[in-house]
């Protein structure tokens, strides 16, 4: 009998072998990588208020977003009051809606500018962005 043929099978059959370990580790790193990097828009952390109601847009709109520090972007760029209102004015014409995503945080009175600006340019439909409260 020679049982040390046995033994030596045995032993090598309970190593772990760390090369599928590693490999699957590394997936799962850059999986949660670019997972990170495309849940946030443009670099722009928004957090929407709450709201009870709430409906899905389903038609493209002109999008300005104004983050907790009052500063406006118009479809992901930088833009003052003035340049916002003289592109507005231009858009109007086209017939399109537009969708304010405003920071929770925001001063209300920026937001009322904003919508001053879109009632002053003809855009008759205007959106606010939030989340639906649970």
């Amino acid at each position: 009998m020679n049982f040390r043929k046995y033994k030596k099978l045995a032993y090598a059959s309970e190593q772990i072998n760390i090369v599928p370990l590693v490999n699957v580790a590394l997936l799962l790193l850059i999986f949660f990588i670019f997972s990170f990097f495309l849940n946030f828009e443009h670099g722009l952390n928004i957090k929407f208020p709450k709201a009870i109601t709430s409906d899905v847009l389903k038609e493209e709109n002109l999008v300005v977003t104004i983050t907790r520090e009052n500063v406006v972007y118009f479809n992901g760029k930088v833009a003052t009051l003035k340049e916002l209102e003289g592109v507005l004015k231009t858009s109007a014409n086209q017939g399109h809606s537009l969708l304010i995503k405003a920071d929770r945080r925001a001063s209300m009175g920026r937001v009322v500018d904003i919508w001053n600006i879109c009632r002053r340019s003809g855009i008759e439909k205007i959106n606010i962005a939030t989340n639906q409260d649970k």
